[in-house]
């Protein structure tokens, strides 16, 4: 099948499967006329990808689980691994973020919301004295890099 009727398939874009060919996640079968020609299998694997991002494991990790899902004579417990890797990392996130939320909440009470240039919120962005600023950091470093 063509990229077209892998991407309907999968559920992924064309630029996706393009850039997963790239990093070598995937390798469809090229015609004589050097067009992609995906196999069915091929469209399973990037049905697995979708998922494994959907659960937020990075494109290394997903080459990780991909090749222990083709490696037969796997143990389980190395995929389990990376999942509970992954999972430890979701809840420090979470602790994080939620961290995050309370500072910003606080600050968000405190200011007034009226006429007045008195603000918390700026003084406190200009002073710098941020409780969570490692949290906060690395929070938005996760995230940019995830984007």
């Amino acid at each position: 099948m063509n990229i077209g009727e892998a991407s309907e398939r999968s559920g992924l874009p064309s630029k996706t499967i393009r850039y997963y060919e790239d990093i070598g996640l995937i390798r469809p079968k090229r015609g004589g006329n050097g067009y992609r020609d995906y196999a069915a299998t091929d469209v399973h694997k990037l049905r697995f990808l979708q998922r494994s991002r959907g659960l937020g494991f990075s494109v290394a990790e997903c080459r990780q689980l991909l090749a222990l899902y083709e490696d037969k004579d796997r143990a389980s417990i190395d995929v389990k691994d990376i999942a509970e890797t992954k999972l430890a990392e979701i809840d420090r996130k979470i602790r994080e973020l939620t961290e995050l939320r309370r500072t910003l909440e606080h600050l968000v009470h405190a200011c007034h919301g009226n006429d007045r240039p008195d603000c918390p919120i700026l003084e406190e962005l200009s002073d710098g004295g941020w409780p969570f600023r490692e949290s906060r950091r690395r929070v938005s470093d996760d995230l940019h890099q995830e984007s």
